[in-house]
C-alpha cells in the first residue's frame, strides 16, 4: 500500500494533524504568545483522541508531545552543542531522545482519556482535563522535574484564565485550559443541532468570564515606600564566562555597573562573578561595600561559595551596609549542576564547569536588604510555584537571579521570563530578574512586565518596585487543592466508567 492510498484512508492525517498541533500548542507560550492556540490546540488533540482506540490515542498522544516539545524547547540543542561542546549529530539524537521521552507524558494523558467508555460529555469536560492536569503535574516533579510548557503558562499574562492564577497556580490553570478545550470540542460538534450548543456555549463563556472578572482582584497589598532598583544585565559570553583570563575583566565590568547605578537595590546576574567568593579580591568587594554605603545601597550577587575541595554551592551574597547574607541554590538542575548516579559520562562529553553543586537548604529565610526581605531564587528554581511560596508571608519581594546564556537565540529566555510572570502572580508580589543576556525584567505582582531589556545588549535596567504583604490562597495552599481535586475526579471517572 502506498503513501497516498494510507493518506486517503486516514490513517496518517490524524498522525500529521496531532504532530502540527503540538506544534502550534508551543506558540501559545512566549515569545509568540497565542494564548488562544493553547485551547485551539488541544481541542483539536481531543477531538483526534475521543474518536481513537486507546492505542492510536497514545500514539497520536506522543505525537502531539513530540511537536510539542520539538518546537518549544529545540534550544536545548544550543546548549548541548554549541555551549556544551557535543558532537552535532550526538546533540541532535539527544534532543530528539529528550522530547520523545517527554512527548510520553501528552501519549499517557491520550490514552487514559480514550481508555474507558465514559457517559455522556464527562469525557470531553471531565477525563480529558484531569487526564492532562494530572500528567502535567507529575510532569513538573519527577526525575526533580520539568514543567516546561505546562499549559497554564500561556494564559500568562493577557490570557482570560490568568485570573485564576493566584487561586489554584498554574496547574489549575492547565486544568481550566484543558476543560476549556473540552468544552469548545462539544459546541463545535453541537452547532447544527438546534439549542444543544448552550450548554457548551455557557460553560465556556462561564469560565473565561469569571478568569477576566478575577484580574482585578487585589490578594496581597503594599507594605512600605516603592524601592529603587537596577538590575544588571552583563551579556558575558558563555564561552568566555569561565576563562581564567576573562575573570579581572569580567569583575571590572560589574563593579563600573555598581558605580553607575543610583538605586537603594542593585542585582546582579547568576555567577556574575565567576570565581568563588572566598577567592574575591578583599579589595574588590570592600569597593563594592564602599559604593553600597555612599548610596545607602545593598548589592545581591550571585557568585559560587565554598571550593573545590569540599561542597561548594550555587549562591547569591548580600554586600552593603550590614553583614553579608547568603542563599544557596536548593533546587539544582540535573546534568547542568548535579551529576546523578550512574550519568558521569555525561559530564565528560559536555563541557560544563562546576557541574556538581551542592544542595542548599530547603526553608531559606529572607535576605533583608533595601528596607525588603528578598526572597531569592536562582536561575530554573522560579519554574517551580510550589518552592517559591514557601518564604511567604515573610517575603516582600522576589528576586531571580539567572543565566540563559546557554540557550543563545531562541524561545528559551521568554519562555523563562514567562514562568517567573506566573510566580509573581501566584505569590501577589513583584518579580525582579537580573540575568546574563536576558530577558532582565521587572515584573509586577500581576505578572506584567512593566520593562526589560532587549536581550543580549550590556545595560541596566532602572526603576520602582513595591513590597507587597499577605497571602494569595496559592501561596497559602500551593498545589494541594489542585492535587485533590484531581484525587477526587478521578474518584468519580473510576466509578461512572465502563472499562
Amino acid at each position: 500500500m502506498n503513501w497516498s492510498s494510507k493518506l486517503t484512508q486516514g490513517r496518517l492525517a490524524p498522525a500529521a494533524s496531532a504532530f502540527i498541533l503540538g506544534g502550534l500548542a508551543a506558540l501559545a507560550f512566549a515569545p509568540v504568545g497565542w494564548f488562544l492556540l493553547i485551547f485551539l490546540s488541544l481541542a483539536g488533540l481531543l477531538h483526534l483522541v475521543d474518536r481513537a482506540s486507546p492505542r492510536r490515542a497514545f500514539l497520536l498522544g506522543w505525537l502531539f508531545g513530540l511537536g510539542l516539545f520539538g518546537v518549544g524547547v529545540s534550544w536545548i540543542y544550543i546548549s548541548l552543542h554549541v555551549y556544551g561542546g557535543m558532537p552535532a549529530w550526538l546533540a541532535g539524537f539527544a534532543v530528539f531522545l529528550f522530547c520523545g521521552i517527554f512527548a510520553l507524558f501528552p501519549a499517557l494523558a491520550s490514552w487514559a482519556t480514550a481508555r474507558y467508555s465514559v457517559p455522556g460529555r464527562l469525557r470531553l469536560l471531565l477525563v480529558f482535563p484531569l487526564m492532562w492536569t494530572g500528567v502535567e503535574w507529575v510532569r513538573g516533579w519527577l526525575f526533580t522535574g520539568f514543567p516546561w510548557l505546562a499549559a497554564g503558562y500561556a494564559q500568562v499574562p493577557e490570557g482570560p484564565l490568568a485570573g485564576f492564577a493566584p487561586i489554584v497556580g498554574v496547574y489549575g490553570v492547565s486544568w481550566l485550559s484543558a476543560f476549556c478545550a473540552g468544552a469548545l470540542v462539544w459546541l463545535l460538534r453541537s452547532m447544527w443541532q438546534p439549542g444543544r450548543w448552550l450548554v457548551p456555549f455557557a460553560a465556556l463563556l462561564a469560565v473565561l468570564g469569571a478568569g477576566e472578572g478575577l484580574k482585578p482582584v487585589e490578594w496581597t497589598t503594599p507594605v512600605g515606600k516603592p524601592v529603587s532598583v537596577a538590575l544588571v544585565q552583563g551579556n558575558v559570553p558563555q564561552e568566555m564566562k569561565w576563562r581564567p583570563e576573562r575573570v579581572a575583566q569580567t569583575l571590572a565590568d560589574y563593579a563600573a555597573h555598581v558605580r553607575a547605578a543610583q538605586a537603594e537595590l542593585i542585582v546582579l546576574p547568576e555567577t556574575a562573578f565567576p570565581v568563588f567568593y572566598q577567592a574575591l579580591p578583599p579589595a574588590y568587594l570592600a569597593e563594592l561595600r564602599a559604593l553600597a554605603a555612599e548610596r545607602g545601597a545593598d548589592i545581591l550577587a550571585g557568585v559560587p561559595t565554598g571550593d573545590l575541595a569540599g561542597d561548594y554551592y550555587n549562591s547569591v551574597v548580600s554586600i552593603g551596609q550590614g553583614p553579608p547574607q547568603f542563599y544557596h541554590k536548593h533546587h539544582l538542575v540535573a546534568f547542568g549542576e548535579f551529576v546523578p548516579p550512574g550519568f558521569g559520562w555525561i559530564v565528560r562529553v559536555l563541557h560544563i564547569p562546576l557541574s556538581d553543586f551542592a544542595r542548599g537548604g530547603k526553608d531559606q529565610p529572607p535576605i533583608e536588604v533595601a528596607g525588603q526581605k528578598v526572597a531569592l531564587n536562582i536561575c530554573y528554581e522560579d519554574v517551580f510555584g510550589e518552592e517559591i511560596v514557601r518564604a511567604l508571608p515573610e517575603a516582600t519581594l522576589l528576586v531571580n537571579v539567572t543565566n540563559d546564556a546557554w540557550f543563545g537565540k531562541s524561545f528559551a529566555g521568554w519562555q523563562h521570563a514567562q514562568m517567573a510572570q506566573m510566580r509573581a502572580l501566584e505569590a501577589g508580589r513583584y518579580m525582579l530578574r537580573s540575568t546574563n543576556t536576558g530577558v532582565t525584567a521587572i515584573i509586577d505582582h500581576k505578572g506584567r512586565v512593566l520593562s526589560s531589556l532587549p536581550e543580549f545588549t550590556t545595560a541596566t535596567l532602572t526603576g520602582e518596585a513595591q513590597g507587597y504583604e499577605g497571602m494569595t490562597p496559592y501561596a497559602r495552599w500551593g498545589n494541594a487543592p489542585v492535587v485533590l481535586l484531581l484525587l477526587g475526579l478521578l474518584g468519580v471517572v473510576a466509578l461512572r466508567v465502563k472499562p
